[in-house]
């Protein structure tokens, strides 16, 4: 064997210290992989887990939103029912009412008032009160609509005559009571010229 052709096989093969040295390195860079590797896939275990949680809230706020829409509809649709059922007894009595046949004035007026009294109840069972200013009254714009204003013997900006109620539905005005209002007074003397006698 030729010594130089020894010595150039000798450094070609890695010492024992470089072996171990490299299989230290892949077994880090291994260990390092798979570490990785186990954090990526608990990652993504984690991504998984929170991407069904979010698809289920979404889920459950739609169900939410469309059972809402569905009590909303139902409540409309039958809000009026009991306003309706207090209707129906003034009804029948304007149909008995008109069933009579020979009825004398005095009798139709009797039915007429009893059957007011009716529809009055049932609106004051639905919370609808009449507005009626008396006369004198100060003017209130939220709960009265004047239709003019005239002269007459009282305060200036109140009340003269109601000409058609207003009703309240709870605290909300349903319609304004109509009505007239006392004019400011006009100062005769104020037309004439000064020094001229009035």
């Amino acid at each position: 064997m030729n010594p130089s052709t020894d010595s150039t096989a000798h450094t070609n093969t890695p010492t024992e210290a470089e072996t171990t040295a490299a299989t230290g390195a892949t077994a880090a860079t291994g260990a390092a992989a798979s570490d990785s590797g186990d954090e990526l896939q608990t990652l993504r275990a984690r991504n998984a887990e929170l991407n069904d949680q979010l698809l289920r809230a979404l889920a459950d706020a739609e169900n939410t939103r469309r059972r809402a829409e569905e009590e909303i509809a139902k409540i409309r649709k039958f809000a009026i029912e009991s306003f309706a059922e207090s209707l129906l007894p003034v009804l029948d009595s304007l149909e008995a009412g008109l069933a009579v046949q020979d009825a004398t004035v005095e009798q139709i007026r009797e039915g007429a008032q009893a059957t007011l009294k009716q529809l009055q109840a049932a609106l004051a069972r639905q919370k609808i009160t009449a507005i009626a200013p008396a006369p004198g009254e100060r003017f209130d714009p939220h709960l009265h609509q004047a239709i003019s204003m005239v002269e007459a013997d009282q305060p200036a900006n109140t009340v003269v005559a109601t000409l058609q109620k207003g009703y309240w539905l709870a605290e909300r005005v349903l319609r304004p009571a109509l009505v007239t209002v006392a004019a400011p007074k006009s100062n005769p003397g104020a037309d004439a010229a000064p020094g001229t006698p009035s």
